[in-house]
């Protein structure tokens, strides 16, 4: 299932009638695409397939945070650094980070669903450096895909670092590390 979303969705336009990427109303697209032409279900199954789909996306009880995530932030915020998620999702993501407990411990959210713009884009990047008030080269954005975070990152002028939880990526050009406990490490030893 997951290899057919990962097809339709890259076969997908960014903009379906109004909905940008990743969006409810462009993923009601590509779940109709995958449900009723790949699956073959039929109309009412396709429409209850999509209701149940957005209910289990939406509820914090079916998303774990990583090991650290808290105390990270915690120690970034004490620091005096403004901190944010820049995410290509749906409009949904600031409710799940209410019901998940984080929101209010996050400066900002932008959400590529609501922006009409999405990582790698050096945009969203852009917004998120005026929601932060900084300058590029003192802002760090930490994410686990080469090209949309890191490479979009340092092509927007901002420092990156990989977390790679699964130890997936290749050695490369961008800093790395194998969790969000490490990833704190990191960022304290380099703060002054």
């Amino acid at each position: 299932m997951h290899g057919i979303l990962r097809r339709v969705a890259t076969e997908m336009p960014r903009s379906l009638e109004g909905g940008f990427r990743y969006s409810e109303a462009w993923f009601a697209h590509v779940n109709a695409r995958i449900f009723g032409r790949e699956l073959a279900l039929d109309d009412a199954a396709v429409v209850t397939a999509c209701d149940v789909l957005f209910a289990h996306v939406a509820d914090p009880r079916n998303f774990v945070t990583y090991e650290g995530a808290r105390e990270l932030i915690a120690a970034l915020r004490e620091r005096g650094l403004v901190v944010g998620v820049v995410s290509n999702w749906s409009e949904r993501l600031e409710g799940l980070l209410s019901g998940l407990g984080l929101r209010d411990e996050l400066d900002f959210v932008l959400v590529s669903a609501i922006e009409r713009c999405e990582k790698p884009e050096p945009e969203l990047f852009r917004r998120a450096l005026t929601l932060a008030r900084c300058a590029p080269h003192e802002a760090l954005h930490a994410g686990n895909d080469v090209e949309k975070d890191a490479r979009g990152a340092t092509e927007a002028g901002l420092n990156a670092v990989l977390v790679d939880h699964p130890g997936e990526i290749e050695p490369g050009p961008f800093p790395c590390v194998r969790s969000l406990v490490e990833l704190r490490a990191w960022i304290m030893e380099r703060l002054p």
